[in-house]
């Protein structure tokens, strides 16, 4: 039987504390996706362009809610010169920008404010990523929601009786809308970022862990381990577009030389 190109492999089960269905991607979860930012990140502009390592933070972040601005302009504030490349101008204009209805980190040079750029002293880099790792603090501490969850996704519906269906999947292109179609790249549908040493569930469990909760958490590891341990779970999209790419030109030259 056939795969669908697009295909993942799902599960879904009830919530033990509340009214609520947890669907999980099972495929996305249990791949290798990692972060290749500084290790080949093409960023997501409308052509490659590694070399200005913006990696996806070229457009600002939008702020999910007052809670989420208040703990990012308190991160912003305890930044230091060493850490922070546009200190001076995100103390004269500050880091946030209204844009219609939406909060979002101010833009500077092309890109988020607290996007240090090649050639400072610090390093490229996410300004409040940096003070994390300096505090020894988890990244969501300091960062936009956005930001620390990527990519990672939860979406919740509720339908007419209030009952919640919680999808925990990738973030993809169609998600941002049709900004999204004119990213010349995107990590989560690229083979070269699926080189992680373990899968997303683990690689990413803090994350993950504060998006569903500990005790849903711990559930989808149990599941994930156990499924694991009897098949390999569906390969990720991505990986195995990459595969058929291999195996055709592999083909392709075997035909050739024949």
């Amino acid at each position: 039987m056939s795969i669908p190109d697009d295909a993942h492999e799902w599960v879904s089960f009830g919530d033990p504390d509340e009214d609520r269905t947890w669907v999980i991607d099972v495929t996305f979860l249990a791949s290798a996706w990692k972060c290749i930012y500084f290790e080949g990140c093409q960023g997501v502009l409308t052509g490659p362009a590694a070399e200005l390592v913006e990696g996806c933070c070229s457009y600002g972040a939008h702020l999910a809610d007052k809670k989420d601005a208040r703990r990012v302009q308190a991160a912003a504030a305890r930044l230091t010169p060493a850490q922070f490349q546009h200190l001076k101008r995100a103390r004269r204009v500050g880091v946030l920008k209204r844009q219609g209805e939406d909060l979002t980190t101010r833009l500077t040079d092309g890109a988020c404010i607290f996007l240090n750029r090649p050639g400072f002293p610090g390093g490229p880099g996410c300004a409040l990523h940096r003070a994390a790792v300096e505090a020894g603090v988890p990244a969501r501490l300091y960062k936009p929601d956005v930001c620390w969850q990527l990519p990672v996704r939860r979406e919740d519906a509720t339908d007419e009786g209030g009952h919640v269906t919680s999808t925990v999947t990738q973030w993809e292109r169609r998600h941002w809308g049709p900004a999204g179609d004119e990213f010349h790249w995107w990590c989560t549908e690229a083979p070269e970022a699926f080189v992680g040493t373990g899968p997303v569930y683990l690689s990413l469990a803090d994350e993950l862990g504060t998006l569903v909760g500990p005790a849903v958490y711990k559930m989808i590891v149990g599941y994930l381990d156990s499924h694991g341990a009897h098949r390999q779970p569906l390969a990720h999209p991505a990986v195995r577009r990459a595969g058929d790419q291999v195996r055709s030109s592999a083909s392709s030259s075997s035909s050739s030389g024949s």
